[in-house]
């Protein structure tokens, strides 16, 4: 994240409906952010190419290439930035299809202005670098030839850092604040900040997570499925 602070960070709002982007573009500067929108992914793929900004509101039917297409265009990119999905189709397998496109948040339409602005705030501290080290930090995980900094919800490799969305950092942060322990899908949710996702949607953040955990995401050593329980993280080498 660029900004120091989730108040002062600078977030692009997506929309094709110039009255909805205005209501939200003049509520989220009232929040206190910076916000710059866009009409459709054209727009908003000039304004990415020429700005880094710390979160994308994004809506999921516009003309042209739809938010979901962008979101999946900038994650194969290797654009982590988070992204809270906005759509007028609030039905579970919705929600699923945005978490498998790599989205962070989702939000049904019609939607109060101060849930969104919640949510955002949400996923901007979940993402912010701590601010200073703590006296009683838990130690980092090994998963294999990786390892994992809790604090600092970092995975790092013989490759280097590996990019995470926010919402695979935060599952991963999750799981390994609790090793060793199963954690209901239930218990995710509710770490994750998102209670009403659904038992699919967190299987669905659960196979991207293995995929860049796991040397065969099939056959999962770290992230282990208990069945009609849950979900463990069992570090190892």
């Amino acid at each position: 994240m660029s900004s120091t602070a989730t108040e002062t960070a600078h977030l692009l709002v997506v929309d094709d409906d110039a009255r909805l982007r205005s209501l939200l573009q003049r509520y989220l500067t009232e929040q206190g952010f910076r916000v710059t929108a866009a009409p459709d992914a054209a727009a908003a793929r000039q304004a990415l190419s020429s700005m880094t900004y710390d979160l994308l509101v994004l809506d999921v039917m516009m003309p042209g290439e739809s938010g979901l297409a962008l979101t999946e265009s900038l994650r194969t990119e290797g654009n982590e930035v988070p992204i809270v999905m906005l759509t007028a189709r609030g039905a579970p397998e919705d929600r699923i299809s945005g978490f498998e496109h790599g989205v962070d948040d989702y939000l049904a339409k019609p939607f109060d202005p101060r849930e969104l602005a919640l949510r955002i705030r949400t996923i901007l501290r979940r993402a912010a670098p701590a601010a200073a080290p703590q006296p009683l930090a838990a130690a980092p995980v090994q998963l294999g030839a990786r390892w994992f900094d809790i604090e600092r919800a970092e995975l790092r490799g013989p490759e280097g850092v590996v990019r995470l969305t926010g919402g695979e950092a935060a599952l991963l942060q999750a799981l390994a604040r609790r090793a060793g322990e199963v954690l209901s899908r239930e218990d995710i949710g509710e770490a994750l900040g998102t209670p009403e996702a659904g038992e699919r949607a967190i299987d669905v953040q659960v196979t991207r997570l293995r995929r860049k955990v796991e040397a065969d995401p099939r056959e999962p050593r770290f992230i282990q499925t208990i069945r009609h329980r849950g979900y463990v993280l069992r570090p190892g080498p």
